[in-house]
């Protein structure tokens, strides 16, 4: 499929990646994301330019976003740590039911046809969006963090959704921390550092799950990743997170809020134009 494109057209598709690279990582440490909600869209766009077929192409952009997120969401949350306290105490209470929501997503996910993948981010996308650009201050569900029970179901749910939609969870963390008013650079921070922790898992899932399908994929693909968008947008990305964590305190909490909703809305619309043509 590659080799039948023109070279202008590659060095096109090879200049987006990078551009994309770069403003996965300044988001990834201005909102504590791990970058898949901008990393999918752009990735589904540039696959479908190479040839990929439609039914594999959603699979490939969340598992190569996946793998992109590993790196990204490492420096962004190394960049965060150093200048905000990490509370440390809720990534101890959802490491466990995280990665185990992760195992029930990607097995989900790889029984799951194409049209289900772009379901879930526009609703994702929606939720979270409306939450940063509607919600107020009084819309919080407790001054504190609830207890264990709902933490953990909390971290599952985090977890499960990550490899369905091709996010770190960094963003849907953000969310449900603010509603128990943690501030809003802590819960940030905080997020950055569950991106690593939920992608590994996500990432090994799609490799497998790609495998029987390799011959449907373009070249250089392991399972649902594909190498050269790991290593263009990757690389990119992990060299922007600390660019984007120095940014985000820069930034009051609302300027945060509204950049973060504007953005989910903008790419969660893309995928309702998807759904629709379709």
């Amino acid at each position: 499929m590659v080799q039948a494109i023109p070279l202008e057209h590659l060095m096109w598709l090879s200049g987006v990646l990078l551009v994309a690279g770069l403003a996965t990582g300044i988001l990834a440490g201005l909102f504590g994301i791990g970058g898949g909600a901008i990393i999918v869209p752009v990735l589904y766009e540039v696959f479908g330019a190479v040839g990929v077929d439609d039914s594999e192409r959603m699979h490939l952009s969340v598992g190569t976003a996946l793998a992109i997120i590993v790196p990204t969401a490492l420096r962004s949350y190394l960049a965060h740590r150093r200048r905000t306290k990490i509370d440390n105490s809720i990534m101890r209470q959802w490491a466990v039911p995280l990665v185990a929501g992760v195992v029930a997503g990607t097995l989900l996910a790889a029984v799951s046809p194409d049209v289900v993948l772009k379901i879930a981010f526009v609703l994702f996308a929606a939720l979270m969006s409306s939450k940063l650009l509607f919600g107020r201050d009084h819309w919080v569900l407790a001054d504190t963090l609830p207890g264990r029970l709902p933490m953990a179901l909390y971290g599952f749910g985090i977890g499960a959704s990550a490899p369905l939609i091709g996010i770190s969870g960094g963003g849907i963390a953000t969310v449900v921390l603010t509603l128990y008013r943690v501030p809003i650079h802590t819960a940030i921070a905080t997020s950055a550092g569950l991106g690593a922790l939920i992608a590994v898992p996500g990432t090994i899932g799609y490799i497998i799950s790609g495998i029987p399908h390799l011959d449907e994929l373009p070249p250089f693909s392991l399972g649902y990743v594909s190498l050269p968008g790991l290593v263009l947008v990757g690389g990119i990305a992990t060299l922007a997170a600390p660019l984007g964590a120095r940014l985000a305190h820069g930034f009051t909490r609302r300027q945060l809020e509204v950049g973060f909703g504007l953005y989910l809305l903008i790419v969660g619309l893309r995928f309702v134009v998807a759904l629709i043509v379709e």
